[in-house]
């Protein structure tokens, strides 16, 4: 008795006889809350002319591009500023942040940190916004600046991306301010 007849029935049977509807194996297997990308080791770099003017390093990187395009950096980031010349300026680390494609805008929160090489200066807070289109730096969440003259407290800030000059909207506190000498 020749079974190879039967066997490619049996076949033909089981190929046909199971039919997958594209709609039922979206139900069970689509969220619309699931990024549509992930990344680990995230990194990405701004550059002008060639040359790097941001670096910006997460841990995980979530992006989803409904309704808005949105990256979710999770699990620590950090944000390198150079200058021209191609030094770090200052650096931003926070635990989580959002990169809004539409505004162009980064959000910043939890354990927020801006640095100041130069000045050795450091600005601390919970919330920061980074606006890539004029490279401005503002909160309107309280604020610790800390340097060499000493720590200057407040809510809301407004700096630029170097952090080389900054405003504090409404300082509190005491501040010693020294007069300096004039050259003539």
């Amino acid at each position: 008795m020749n079974l190879l007849p039967f066997s490619i029935a049996i076949l033909m049977l089981s190929l046909f006889s199971c039919e997958n509807d594209l709609s039922t194996i979206e139900k069970v297997t689509y969220n619309p809350k699931s990024p549509d990308e992930t990344i680990y080791d995230f990194k990405m770099v701004y550059s002008d002319s060639g040359y790097a003017r941001i670096e910006l390093n997460a841990t995980y990187a979530e992006t989803m591009h409904a309704p808005e395009k949105i990256t979710k950096l999770l699990d620590s980031l950090r944000v390198n500023f150079f200058s021209a010349s191609g030094e770090i300026i200052s650096t931003l680390t926070a635990l989580y942040g959002e990169i809004n494609f539409s505004t162009d805008l980064l959000m910043v929160k939890d354990s927020v940190r801006l640095y100041n090489y130069k000045k050795k200066q450091t600005l601390e807070t919970e919330v920061l916004y980074w606006n890539q289109k004029d490279s401005s730096i503002f909160t309107s969440a309280q604020v610790f600046v800390k340097s060499p003259d000493g720590v200057f407290i407040g809510e809301g800030l407004k700096t630029k991306q170097d952090f080389s000059r900054y405003e504090i909207l409404k300082p509190r506190g005491k501040i010693k301010i020294e007069k300096k000498e004039e050259i003539n």
